[in-house]
């Protein structure tokens, strides 16, 4: 694999498999400073996988994954803790948790924190209130998650990704679920924090209207292999059934 200069994110050679299946196989892949990338796929491809893969949730069987030059596949836990204050994980269903406020599990994250042990409270309410209206959240601050619809579950979980300012943010399915307006605003979203924070984004999706939306560049997992990359333009012509079947549907 040839390094990318302006990567923060470098995988190289990354397999893994359960009870012999391979769910990723010898998959290659960076991600660049600012970009979104858009890792598609069905369902089972080993989209989830690789998100888990690159925060340490799960460890691969073969290959390595750098992520601001540190190898996460390798390292100790805390230098692997100093990592994960780095990204942010939106997670598929939101991933709330159902016995405090929005605003606790808003602050939750500040409060699991070292680096933010010492910050005065308004200092925190202050951000909480920040992210909250910047998904269109703030008047929903004290309510618990059982009263939030499930777009609104969707965007406070986003919402709560970017407390400790991430770098970078993987998204896990962000559109699923959702009608197709409400995944419109979630896809909207998305591009405007690329934008407004400057983040660099990996969403994985077999969303295609999302795909669209969000994409600088896409790579296209079909049976745990990457198959191709490229913009949503180029792909969209190419010939191969396993990649035209996304832009024929």
């Amino acid at each position: 694999m040839i390094m990318e200069t302006d990567s923060i994110i470098e995988i190289t050679n990354l397999s893994k498999a359960f009870n012999g299946n391979a769910v990723l196989d010898d998959i290659d892949l960076h991600l660049k400073q600012g970009e979104n990338l858009v890792v598609l796929g069905k369902s089972g491809a080993g989209k989830t996988v690789l998100l888990k893969c690159i925060v340490g949730l799960l460890k691969p069987d073969k290959g390595y994954i750098r992520v601001f030059d540190m190898d996460v596949t390798n390292c100790t836990l805390t230098e692997l803790d100093e990592v994960r204050t780095r990204i942010g994980y939106v997670f598929q269903q939101g991933a709330l948790y159902d016995s405090i406020t929005l605003k606790d599990n808003m602050l939750f994250p500040l409060l699991r924190n070292a680096k933010f042990f010492k910050t005065p409270v308004a200092v925190m309410e202050e951000r909480i209130e920040i992210n909250l209206r910047s998904v269109g959240l703030l008047d929903a601050m004290n309510k618990m998650p059982a009263e939030l619809s499930g777009g609104m579950k969707k965007r406070a979980g986003l919402a709560r990704a970017l407390m400790l300012n991430p770098e970078i943010v993987l998204y896990d399915e962000p559109t699923a679920g959702l009608d197709p307006f409400t995944a419109q605003e979630i896809s909207d979203l998305i591009v405007a924090i690329q934008h407004e924070h400057g983040t660099a984004s990996i969403i994985v999706t077999h969303d295609m209207k999302c795909a669209e939306t969000v994409s600088d560049r896409i790579c296209i997992l079909h049976d745990g292999e990457l198959i191709a990359e490229g913009d949503f333009k180029t792909l969209g012509t190419n010939k191969d059934p396993r990649i035209s079947m996304f832009f024929t549907i």
